[in-house]
């Protein structure tokens, strides 16, 4: 299923747009209950203001939140942002940590983050265990667990750690554009043939290509 979706999705690739480390987490952070497009519509006015963990730090809250205020739970994210850059002026010389058990003591940032920073900024293979990767993934039979570590931990075991980031990419494009949480297109999908989940959206493959979008994607 993995070589059949990398067959599908050569092009796979974080969605969220950054020039840099500290861009990247920052933008994940915000991505949080809204649309990587709207993420990328609001982080370039919020990175031109200020490029960097110590500008961002010792920004004024209340122009933040007007910033991030499009995204939504502004005022958390607001906070989340403001205390991760503080977190590393302070602690880590302005620079974004290299490693999971660094990257999870930042305020507003945990595993899911973090793997999405390792993955994509520093290319050390992590699992982005978002809800299309979740759901994908119990769909495929991966896993029966909800709880995103024990995913993570199952189909870590499934896959190997080369491909993991790629892996996350792909079952997140895929879920997207095809296998929607609520009508799966099942008879426009690729591993139909593979999935023991088949037949929970449309099978005929008229119906199901009416199912299918193409992206950018929240």
């Amino acid at each position: 299923m993995n070589r059949i979706l990398a067959e599908t999705y050569p092009d796979a690739h974080c969605e969220l747009n950054f020039e840099n480390p500290f861009q990247l987490l920052v933008s994940t952070v915000l991505s949080a209950q809204t649309t990587d497009v709207r993420v990328n519509l609001t982080t370039p006015a919020l990175f031109a203001k200020y490029p960097t963990p110590e500008d961002l730090a010792a920004a004024d809250p209340e122009d933040v939140e007007k910033i991030l205020k499009p995204t939504g739970f502004f005022r958390a994210k607001t906070k989340s942002v403001m205390g991760l850059s503080a977190a590393l002026r302070d602690r880590f010389g302005a620079e974004v940590p290299r490693t999971l058990e660094e990257l999870v003591t930042l305020p507003g940032v945990g595993r899911k983050t973090a793997n999405v920073v390792l993955g994509n900024a520093f290319g050390v293979p992590g699992l982005t265990v978002d809800t299309h990767f979740g759901r994908l993934a119990r769909r495929f039979g991966w896993t029966v667990h909800t709880e995103p570590e024990k995913v993570e931990a199952q189909v870590g075991e499934l896959i190997p750690r080369s491909e993991w980031t790629m892996l996350s990419h792909r079952l997140i494009w895929h879920g997207r554009r095809v296998c929607h949480a609520r009508k799966p297109a099942c008879g426009a999908c690729e591993v139909a043939q593979l999935c023991p989940s088949f037949g929970e959206g449309p099978v005929d493959e008229q119906t199901a290509r009416k199912l299918v979008k193409a992206g950018p994607f929240s």
